[in-house]
């Protein structure tokens, strides 16, 4: 995930686990699955010292919420470069293109970019 016009989402975020809201920045792909009906997103979330203070490297239930929606998730082991897998199977917290019309002018608009 290194090109951020490949991506649904790349920005501010927050997690909010253990009681605690933390602020973020993550970057997240998502796709729907038609055999099971789920919509799968997933990422990255930036290194974040407040987040790996508050979970230590452990794996957690956590909600990811944007200025666009809220959705549970997990909040994964982080990687090498101490960034924290982010995934979850439902309605994204963020914008997904739900109609025709919308598919057809983001295709357009990345057309002429």
């Amino acid at each position: 995930m290194t090109d951020d016009h490949d991506l649904d989402f790349s920005g501010h975020g927050t997690v909010i686990c253990r009681g605690t809201e933390i602020p973020v920045q993550a970057k997240i792909k998502g796709y729907f699955q038609p055999l099971s009906g789920l919509y799968t997103w997933y990422g990255r979330i930036e290194r974040n010292d407040q987040l790996d203070a508050t979970l230590g490297g452990n794996r957690t239930v956590a909600v990811f919420t944007t200025s666009e929606g809220r959705a549970e998730c997990v909040i994964g082991d982080p990687d090498f470069w101490g960034r924290y897998r982010i995934s979850g199977k439902s309605r994204p917290p963020y914008h997904v293109p739900s109609s025709l019309e919308e598919v057809e002018a983001i295709a357009q608009s990345e057309h002429h970019d």
